[in-house]
């Protein structure tokens, strides 16, 4: 898996690195089993802090996207990522509610909204599902 950082964005790094490893799950780039770079080789591939690579490692292990073995190293979750309970749902709808409105805000319309939201979900659609 390929990294790409915008190291001008006003994301943080390791939020670039929780959020491309998330992509690439629900994209099935990346499979339960399949491994993830170590921490130290990671940081120094795409030449950040190892420390920056580490929160965001910890983080996709505390939401159960990865698990890290000593002997096997990082790997996606072999079980798969857990299942969206009704606390996601909520954190969910909390994360969607300022983008909505800041959207309503800059005028576009709620058709416009829907539009891009399904351009968005049409990108996880497999290439099997497209036919």
């Amino acid at each position: 898996m390929l990294f790409s950082l915008n190291f001008e964005s006003n994301d943080a790094i390791y939020l670039q690195i929780v959020k491309q490893i998330i992509i690439g799950i629900a994209k099935d780039e990346l499979r339960p089993n399949d491994p993830l770079p170590s921490v130290r080789s990671l940081a120094s591939d795409i030449g950040v802090n190892l420390h920056t690579v580490n929160k965001a490692y910890q983080q996709l292990k505390q939401e159960g996207y990865i698990q890290i073995h000593r002997q096997k190293g990082v790997v996606i979750h072999p079980e798969g990522v857990p299942k969206a309970d009704s606390e996601y749902k909520e954190t969910l709808k909390q994360t969607l509610r300022p983008i909505i409105a800041e959207s309503l805000c800059k005028d576009l319309s709620h058709e416009s909204i829907a539009a891009l939201y399904q351009e968005v979900l049409d990108e996880f659609q497999s290439e099997e599902d497209k036919k």
